[in-house]
């Protein structure tokens, strides 16, 4: 279900579990910088926010999550590039799916961009890659308790994996919505 941000109302919130928010939310929606305290508020108390890439050029409000999360531009542009899963025992890697580096193969196009470059320490980066000849990244996706809930930074690419089919990025996307508050 799609929110209206133009009729926000903080309200809405209590009828759902989990947020996704949409590309470059924090770059397009003058509105994020004030709605935004309901929003970390949800994740308080016990809701579930996917905060899909932003760029870190032209953010209306730098508060993009409920604690310190810095935007860079790096990406690895590479569909191909091997990507290393840091702590295998996360849930977002085992449920309800098990994750593997087989689930990586066929994407398409790259693997995401925009990652962050620092984070707050509530925040514990999951994965780790990069494209030939370029040194590691780990701002690739981040997830963390605040309050009772859960917050998730991705700079993963799934805005081209879902619709292009990929499996495995199906698989990750279903482990990242299930992950507990």
């Amino acid at each position: 279900e799609e929110l209206d941000i133009k009729n926000w109302n903080a309200a809405l919130l209590k009828n759902y579990d989990v947020l996704i928010l949409g590309i470059r939310a924090f770059n397009v929606n003058p509105e994020m910088g004030i709605i935004n305290k309901d929003i970390w508020k949800f994740v308080e108390n016990g809701g579930l926010v996917i905060n899909q890439y932003n760029t870190n050029r032209g953010l209306l409000t730098n508060e993009i999550a409920p604690f310190d999360l810095k935007l860079g531009s790096g990406r690895i542009s590479e569909e191909d590039a091997k990507l290393k899963i840091l702590f295998p025992n996360h849930p977002v890697f085992n449920t309800p799916n098990k994750i593997s580096e087989k689930d990586f193969e066929n994407w398409v196009q790259e693997r995401g961009l925009y990652f962050a470059d620092s984070w707050d320490k509530n925040l514990v980066p999951l994965l780790e890659g990069n494209d030939v000849g370029e040194s590691p990244k780990q701002g690739i996706l981040l997830a963390g308790k605040y309050g009772k809930g859960t917050y998730v930074y991705t700079g993963l690419s799934f805005f081209r994996e879902l619709p292009a089919g990929v499996s495995g990025a199906y698989k990750l996307w279903m482990n990242v919505l299930a992950l507990e508050a």
